[in-house]
């Protein structure tokens, strides 16, 4: 009897042998590592937004960043994308990529959305937030306080408690869907919000801030809701209102 024909080889396939299950590990836990890696550069650039490290118009060099993160190109533009579908950051003609500027339209709208969400959350942290949650939030208010209060104030300093301080009211709240939410928005507003802190200092020494959170901080103590919300949403519109008087939105 004829032995069966067995099909032919490609140049790169080889025989099965035990090993093969073992690489077929490997190969997966690779793609593993490649998206967590494009996860945290996300992480990266998200950070400095919320921040307000980096500011409305300016442009990123994909390489430099790759070149700071110590990573290829690949995990970059990944987190690029992602970023721009969100849109924190947008995608010029000839593969620019920039943080967006804001129009004064679209500013009220993410400010009216803010009020909305944040102001939800606030109340649900007031009805949520355990002592160990209400002393975090404490201690970002001291932070804040004297970031702001040092002559001159260290606008570096008061930008990170406020923002330190602000998502430690959200997480208080115990609403991981939420905090998605607010990050998106912080994602848009951040550039604009933090850089006018850091460029006007006179915005700290006004006080308007230190009033909110200290009754907002008194109110969660309280556990009164609807006073929380009220508290936060003088915070947000105060800022706003100020942002809009400096003109540095487009039209």
């Amino acid at each position: 009897m004829t032995a069966a024909v067995q099909p032919l080889r490609s140049a790169t396939e080889r025989p099965a042998s035990p090993g093969d299950a073992d690489s077929s590990a490997l190969d997966a836990i690779g793609a593993l590592a490649r998206e967590t890696l494009g996860e945290r550069v996300t992480g990266e650039l998200r950070a400095l937004l919320v921040a307000g490290r980096l500011a409305p118009g300016e442009k990123l060099s994909l390489r430099r960043v790759a070149e700071a993160l110590g990573v290829s190109m690949m995990p970059v533009r990944e987190a690029v994308s992602r970023l721009a579908a969100d849109g924190a950051l947008e995608v010029l003609p000839g593969r620019a990529v920039r943080v967006p500027v804001l129009s004064l339209a679209q500013f009220r709208e993410l400010t009216r959305l803010r009020l909305v969400v944040e102001g939800f959350a606030a109340e649900e942290a007031a009805r949520q937030a355990r002592p160990a949650d209400i002393d975090r939030i404490a201690a970002f208010d001291a932070a804040f306080r004297q970031a702001a209060s040092a002559d001159p104030p260290d606008s570096a300093a008061a930008v990170a408690a406020n923002r330190d301080l602000h998502f430690a009211l959200y997480e208080a709240a115990a609403m991981p869907s939420l905090i998605e939410m607010i990050e998106r928005l912080w994602l848009k507003a951040g550039p604009i919000l933090n850089l006018d802190m850091r460029h006007e200092p006179r915005r700290l020494e006004g006080g308007s801030a230190m009033q909110a959170h200290a009754r907002l901080l008194e109110a969660v103590r309280r556990r009164d809701a609807p006073a929380a919300r009220a508290a936060l949403e003088d915070d947000i519109a105060a800022a706003a209102a100020h942002i809009e008087e400096t003109g540095q939105l487009r039209a």
